[in-house]
């Protein structure tokens, strides 16, 4: 039975979502050019270009004019989250933020290990020298290190996954509302409570302290 043009290119979008998703083709990374894919699928470089074209629609690839074709996000989960959040009240997202690190946190709290512990204690060293060097850009990476390892420390694959797919494009909304100013040492002892509570394994005290930490967040924001 002939395969349906539309058919191979469903076929050849899919191979290569499933290289994306394997990690075979990063995010960030340039695929390979159009004639190297045709060879290696055994397809048109007519068909290619439309499967190209879907996958660019759905969000996972980029076609850089004069550059080639890069890979843009790791999923096309990931990619739809994308799309909403950039199209989302920055605000708006910081409470979906909060409501997943209230989670965390109480997960982490009852779930950490030695190595968490030393993850989350690293990340709160390096918000603490971003402040006294007053490097506001390296306070928010510190930041978002930190509230990481805490999504990590709750064993929880899909709410790690989840994180990840809307603090990334959260963050470069920040970063662009935020000149980062090393204003933020008011968080300090909420980070500190944090990381204390989840060593002590206290829930509540960990839930109490992310709540504490995102509403001093939001004042900032709100404030710029």
């Amino acid at each position: 039975m002939k395969v349906g043009r539309s058919s191979l290119v469903d076929q050849v979008a899919g191979r290569m979502e499933s290289l994306i998703d394997a990690g075979e083709w990063p995010v960030g990374e340039r695929i390979p050019t159009e004639m190297e894919l045709a060879d290696q699928f055994e397809v048109s470089r007519n068909t290619l270009r439309e499967a190209i074209r879907a996958l660019v629609h759905a969000g996972l690839l980029q076609t850089r004019q004069g550059s080639g074709t890069y890979v843009c996000s790791s999923s096309v989960l990931e990619a739809a989250i994308r799309k909403r959040v950039g199209r989302a009240d920055v605000l708006d997202t910081l409470e979906v933020r909060h409501a997943l690190e209230r989670e965390a946190a109480l997960l982490a709290a009852v779930r950490r290990n030695a190595d968490n512990l030393e993850e989350l204690r690293s990340a709160l060293h390096d918000c603490r020298s971003a402040i006294k060097a007053g490097d506001g850009q390296a306070y928010l990476t510190a930041d978002l290190a930190l509230h990481r390892a805490v999504v990590r420390a709750s064993h929880n694959p899909v709410l790690i996954d989840l994180y990840g797919h809307l603090t990334d494009p959260l963050e470069s909304s920040i970063r662009k509302i935020l000149d980062a100013s090393a204003g933020q040492s008011g968080s300090i002892p909420s980070h500190e409570a944090l990381v204390e509570a989840i060593a002590d394994q206290d829930p509540e005290r960990a839930m109490d302290a992310v709540h504490a930490y995102i509403a001093e967040f939001k004042d900032t924001l709100l404030n710029e």
